[in-house]
């Protein structure tokens, strides 16, 4: 695994920047803000993440810890792959992330390009609690109104495509059988998926 890299910057592209470390050019997908603060010739220290496929092996790098652990983080949502998260973290900065999904709003997200409404949404809901916010988020919901939890849950399935009736029953029935999972919006939302997935199913042999 190459957890970081210090090397001699050799050139920049558009969404890269190629390091020379012992006389090898590593190519590094950096963010934009990377990208205009690298000088060639001048060094040039990374965090990176190694991402191995089938058929590439790509390396991510971040001048601070910091991003590299949000874009791991990122990674872990469903749809978002690491062309994406690199565009979250070109367009907003840890601590905007933090706070728009502290303060459970998706708009932020929206308008990184690649990311559409229903993987925004899931960035906010997947991420929920995983991320510790700059300051206080304006607007955000009380950590003890445990009955604001189902509505989030509700809204999110909506904003997932499904009908609001279902979504509601569902969000119901679940959280009145499990009731550790009701206790957060991740947890209720992921059992929620589940039971609505066969229902899914059903209706479409039925």
């Amino acid at each position: 695994m190459i957890s970081s890299l210090r090397g001699r910057v050799l050139h920049t592209e558009p969404d890269s920047v190629v390091i020379e470390v012992g006389g090898v050019g590593f190519q590094v997908a950096v963010t934009s803000q990377v990208v205009r603060a690298a000088r060639v010739g001048e060094e040039l220290r990374l965090h990176t993440s190694l991402i191995v496929r089938e058929d590439a092996l790509a390396l991510f790098g971040f001048t601070e810890r910091e991003e590299l652990i949000v874009f791991s983080q990122l990674l872990s949502v469903t749809g978002v792959g690491p062309k994406s998260a690199l565009g979250v973290l070109s367009t907003l900065t840890v601590p905007q992330i933090a706070d728009a999904v502290t303060a459970d709003d998706d708009a932020p997200f929206r308008r990184v390009s690649g990311i559409g409404p229903k993987t925004a949404k899931l960035i906010v809901v997947q991420l929920a609690g995983k991320l510790a916010p700059s300051k206080p988020a304006v607007g955000a919901r009380s950590g003890d109104s445990g009955l604001d939890v189902p509505a989030q849950v509700v809204e999110a399935l909506v904003g997932l495509g499904w009908p609001e009736r279902l979504a509601a029953e569902t969000t119901a029935a679940v959280a009145a059988r499990t009731e550790t999972e009701a206790t957060t919006v991740a947890g209720l939302l992921r059992a929620a998926l589940a039971e609505l997935g066969p229902a899914r199913k059903e209706r479409a042999h039925g």
